[in-house]
């Protein structure tokens, strides 16, 4: 589980990334609130020069003491750099419009003038003025800034050797190697973020043969993505380093490869003969073009989010299921960092029992999961008690085992990355369960499942690659309140069914139905109701609908239209479904001959909140109902 964003602007991919390791920031600033634009209302224009002062941080590079400080734009996020590419950069363009689009891009947020910026290469650094800026070749104009500030890491590559070097470019830098130099104003901001858009593109999400690659859907959703993904991953340490290895190696021998093609294929071009040699070279060719198509298809199983793990399991891991325990006894392990009496008594009355086991067993415990996954044979129980446990990493159960939580307490996942093989997270009736700022994904049922009379915060999180985002059970249990959900900021997308799932049962269509006769049937019974009772609970309902929608119309003037409708979506079910509730409550009161009941919904508070969520290419839409 990852523990943050660790530092650092030369991250990458071995031969991705860039090789000057140095000009990454010592300190992680913090993240920047807010991705390429400042103002969704002035995407249009994409223009920011009335901005005050800049929102960005500076830093001077380790041992480059003598350079003015640049802007630090190494550290976005993924969420940052994923909305800039599909938003602002390459939308649904094909690959071979990415230099079109990018220029296009370019043009709008690039200050064409007036700025300096450091050229940096893996042998010398030099201070530059840009004067024009060539957006369809992706180039900068430039001149050496006065007065002259240089360095280099060989010493016989002088100043002159640069002034030389500069006049055969013809003054003319890809803006990839150059870094901004920090402005305090705001006015330069875009343009930093701009060219550190195009840097990390290419030098970690583009491959030469992409162009080559048939578009059958677009370039951001078939390279894009995935490679990105990847990328963050792999610097979050969730990928096994066996299989970052194997991706590094494979990408090396595939742009070797490919290399030898183009050169071969170029040397056919110009052969007009029908010699023997060029016979041979074709074959060769033919040869090579497999090779590369294997190596490509290798790169894009270790690409994908799901079947890189699948791969990566079957060549890296080391584990193998150790059976059945010789002696063929079961255990169960019970992990707790600290074990108080009551909690002692809770787990031999509720786990430990006869009537829970059969015959003698044996309990080991243990201080963090690990230790007891570790200890685990085939049909051990591994019960884990409310505490503080850090895994770092990742790792794999080989054998079948079973693994509780305890049902009763609070759970707090922050900073931390799911990989579901098989079901996600399931927050049964009491839990209380935080997740923040983490990443589910690879359910084969439901990412997260929320039974009735939990509690369940999501904030900030991705949940993805599910067969179903978040499934909430059952709001017409007889014994359970609804679950008190709250949900903010999270990104659900590309799971199979829905991004959220409500699950009742189709006594509930019937009872919608009757709701009128049940009314009837409580005056029947003589009950009695005063007119303020009856007045109260339409006011807490109006109110609660007015709170609802009006939460919601704070995002309906946006241009966030898809994730809104799923916000919209769940919390006009959930008032109707409370509203049910209520009735079918009050009523089963009512026949125990208690006449008053509590039918103020917000004093519930089973709205905590559900807004800014984003629903993206969910294969059923944003929001399902199941009726059983």
């Amino acid at each position: 589980m990852a523990d943050g964003l660790p530092s650092g602007g030369g991250l990458g991919l071995g031969a991705m990334a860039p090789e000057c390791t140095n000009w990454a920031a010592e300190e992680e600033p913090e993240p920047l609130e807010k991705g390429l634009f400042q103002d969704e209302e002035s995407c249009s224009d994409c223009s920011y020069h009335d901005k005050p002062v800049t929102s960005l941080q500076s830093f001077v590079p380790e041992g480059k003491t003598l350079f003015p400080e640049i802007f630090q734009t190494s550290q976005l996020l993924f969420y940052e750099r994923f909305r800039a590419y599909q938003d602002y950069i390459l939308a649904d363009c094909k690959a071979s419009e990415v230099r079109e689009f990018t220029a296009e891009f370019l043009e709008k947020v690039l200050e064409p003038s007036g700025w300096r910026a450091v050229w940096h290469t893996n042998v010398f650094e030099v201070l530059v003025e840009v004067t024009d800026v060539d957006f369809a070749d992706l180039k900068a104009v430039v001149k050496l800034a006065e007065p002259y500030v240089y360095d280099s890491e060989v010493n016989t590559f002088t100043l002159d050797c640069v002034k030389e070097l500069l006049e055969l470019k013809e003054c003319r830098l890809p803006l990839q190697e150059l870094w901004v130099v920090f402005d305090s104003s705001g006015v330069f901001d875009q343009t930093a973020l701009a060219i550190e858009h195009v840097r990390f593109f290419y030098q970690n999400i583009w491959r030469s043969w992409d162009e080559e690659e048939e578009d059958e859907y677009d370039y951001f959703v078939r390279c894009v993505e995935p490679r990105l993904r990847l990328y963050y991953d792999i610097l979050e340490d969730r990928v096994p380093s066996g299989l970052v290895v194997d991706y590094r190696n494979l990408l090396s021998q595939c742009e070797e490869s490919y290399r030898k093609f183009l050169n071969l294929r170029s040397s056919l071009s110009n052969c007009n003969s029908d010699s023997e040699q060029e016979n041979i070279s074709m074959v060769e060719g033919l040869k090579l073009y497999s090779e590369i198509e294997q190596l490509k298809q290798k790169l894009k199983l270790i690409e994908n989010p799901l079947l890189r793990y699948v791969f990566g399991y079957q060549k890296n891991s080391n584990i193998q299921a150790k059976g059945i325990r010789p002696n063929g006894q079961k255990v169960t392990h019970v992990v707790s960092s600290t074990m108080m009496t009551g909690l002692l008594r809770a787990l031999l009355r509720d786990k430990l029992c006869e009537e829970h086991c059969e015959g003698e067993i044996e309990v080991q415990f243990h201080r963090d999961p690990l230790s007891a996954i570790n200890a685990c044979f085939e049909g051990d129980t591994v019960i884990v008690c409310p505490g503080h446990y850090v895994v770092h990493g990742t790792f794999s159960i080989a054998d079948s085992i079973e693994l509780e939580v305890i049902h009763r307490g609070k759970t707090t996942l922050e900073n931390c990355v799911l990989q579901c093989e098989t079901t996600g997270v399931t927050v049964r009736t009491s839990a209380e369960f935080l997740m923040k700022n983490s990443d589910l994904y690879g359910a084969k049922g439901a990412g997260i499942e929320i039974y009735p009379g939990s509690k369940c915060i999501l904030s900030d999180n991705g949940i993805h690659h599910c067969k179903e985002g978040i499934l909430i059970k059952d709001f017409l249990d007889e014994h359970y309140d609804i679950p008190k959900i709250s949900m903010v900021n999270n990104v659900i997308h590309n799971n199979e069914g829905y991004g959220v799932v409500l699950v009742k049962p189709t006594i509930f269509s019937e009872l919608q139905d009757n709701a009128h006769d049940g009314i009837e049937e409580n005056k029947a019974l003589k009950i009695q109701t005063s007119e303020e009772a009856d007045a109260a609970e339409r006011v807490d309902l109006e109110e609660l609908i007015q709170c609802a929608t009006g939460r919601m119309e704070l995002y309906e003037r946006t241009d966030l239209s898809e994730q809104v409708e799923g916000n919209c979506e769940i919390v006009n079910e959930l008032v109707a479904v409370s509203t049910q509730k209520g009735h079918m409550k009050k009523k089963r009161l009512s026949e125990l001959g208690i006449t008053q009941a509590d039918d103020n919904l917000m004093s519930q508070e089973m709205f905590v909140a559900i807004v800014g969520n984003q629903f993206k290419w969910n294969g059923k839409g944003s929001f399902g109902t199941f009726l059983f």
